[in-house]
C-alpha cells in the first residue's frame, strides 16, 4: 500500500514559527469547501459545515485506501477564509458580520466524481444538512507571509498585527482574505493549546 503524509510534502505551508514572521508562496492545491457566514462561536450553520468537510474527507480517505489504488494518507487540517462585506467590521466585536469559507486540502487525485460518490456514501450513514453543499474547488494564493498563533483565537490580534505590519516592512500591501489552519482540532483542544497558523496573502505595491 503507498503511503503519503501531505503535511510533509507541504511541510512549508502546513509549519510556521510562533516567533517570526515568514514569506511562502502557495501553489494551486484542491480543496473541500463550504461558506457560510456569522459567529463560529455559536453558530449552528459553522457546526455543520466543519461535520460535513470532516465527514467527507474521512469518507474520501477511506475510498483510497480500501479501494484498488490502496493509497493511505492522513485528512489534512481544517482550514479557514474570513472577511465582511465592510472590513471595517472584521472585528472580534462583529463576529455576527463574518464571513467565511471552511474548507480542508484534498490529494491531487481527488476527483468531482470521487467527491460525489463520498457523499452518497456519507448520507447514507449520517444526517448532514451541508452535505450538498461542499464543493471541490482549486485555489492559488500565491505569496503570502505566515505566523503561528498559540493560544485561543480571540486573542489573535496582536499576531494579526504583527503579520499585516511584516508585510508592509517587506514592501507589499495585503491583497486577498485572511486565512487560519487549524492544526490541532478546536472541537478537543483546550484553548490555552490551540495552534493555529495565520496567513495572509500579499502583493508586491504598486
Amino acid at each position: 500500500m503507498e503511503k503519503r503524509d501531505f503535511k510533509k510534502e507541504l511541510a512549508t505551508l502546513y509549519k510556521a514559527s510562533d516567533k517570526k514572521c515568514s514569506i511562502v508562496t502557495v501553489p494551486k492545491l484542491n480543496y473541500l469547501m463550504c461558506d457560510g457566514y456569522g459567529d463560529p462561536n455559536n453558530s449552528q450553520l459553522f457546526q455543520d459545515a466543519v461535520s460535513a468537510l470532516y465527514t467527507l474527507s474521512y469518507t474520501i480517505k477511506f475510498m483510497f485506501k480500501k479501494g484498488a489504488q490502496q493509497i493511505d494518507y492522513g485528512v489534512m487540517p481544517l482550514e479557514g477564509l474570513w472577511w465582511a462585506d465592510d472590513m471595517a467590521n472584521f472585528a472580534q466585536d462583529n463576529k455576527a458580520n463574518w464571513k467565511w469559507t471552511m474548507m480542508i486540502m484534498q490529494p491531487g487525485f481527488v476527483t468531482a466524481e470521487i467527491v460525489a460518490q463520498a457523499k452518497e456514501m456519507a448520507g447514507k450513514k449520517k444526517a448532514l444538512p451541508l452535505l450538498d453543499s461542499v464543493r471541490l474547488e482549486s485555489m492559488e494564493e500565491g505569496l503570502c507571509a505566515q505566523l503561528m498563533h498559540i493560544g485561543p483565537y480571540n486573542t489573535e490580534g496582536p499576531n494579526i498585527m504583527r503579520l499585516h505590519n511584516f508585510i508592509k516592512e517587506n514592501g507589499c500591501q495585503l491583497h486577498g482574505k485572511h486565512r487560519e489552519i487549524y492544526l490541532t482540532d478546536m472541537r478537543r483542544t483546550a484553548p490555552e493549546k490551540l495552534k493555529t497558523i495565520i496567513r495572509q496573502p500579499m502583493a508586491k505595491m504598486d
